[in-house]
């Protein structure tokens, strides 16, 4: 269970639902709740598709790269520091218009629920707690995050466009720390000749 948790925070983190539910609501404006909740499942399934097939073969494919642990931690270091000061950084997220046949797949599972944060960051947790906790928490993570698109309007409502914006910002925050552990871990072990 500790093992778990421990991967489960990480990765809430870097999956940010609240963060993402004002581009769902941005995404699905206007469209019938029937149409939603297909979009809904569909971004659900393809996420968690994409996170555990990374999660699984991910690593032999760094392994065939030559990529060490210490590398992966560092890059995946550097990029979700960068993500994380892209999302703080940024003020309003534009409307995009997509075929609705295919917004659950993307942008909605690939990349805004599973993206290069998520898949990064699943594949440095499972090298310290473990494949099995890391797709446990991937998973409960995914379907969290189609539980709060399935409340969305409730959620908007109750936290309002301030709020979704203050916790998106909180979590970029987050993910920032989290990102200068990763650099920091990824170069001990380098120094360290391991």
């Amino acid at each position: 269970m500790k093992l778990f948790l421990l991967a489960f925070v990480p990765l809430f983190i870097a999956v940010d639902a609240i963060g993402v539910l004002p581009m769902f609501m941005n995404l699905t404006a206007g469209l019938d709740r029937a149409v939603v909740r297909r979009i809904i499942l569909q971004s659900t399934l393809t996420a968690m598709v994409v996170a555990l097939v990374f999660l699984a073969i991910g690593r032999f494919f760094l392994g065939l790269l030559g990529i060490t642990v210490a590398d992966f931690m560092i890059a995946g270091g550097v990029l979700l520091f960068v993500i994380s000061l892209n999302d703080m950084l940024s003020f309003e997220k534009t409307k995009i218009i997509i075929d609705p046949e295919s917004l659950g797949a993307v942008p909605l599972g690939v990349p805004l629920i599973v993206g290069p944060a998520v898949l990064t960051t699943a594949i440095l947790l499972s090298n310290q707690y473990g494949y099995g906790a890391t797709a446990a928490a991937i998973a409960i993570n995914v379907l969290l995050a189609g539980g709060v698109f399935s409340m969305a309007e409730t959620i908007n409502r109750i936290l309002g466009k301030a709020g979704s914006k203050t916790i998106s910002k909180l979590a970029s925050l987050l993910l920032a720390a989290i990102a200068v552990m990763m650099v920091r871990k990824g170069l001990m072990i380098y120094l360290s000749g391991n």
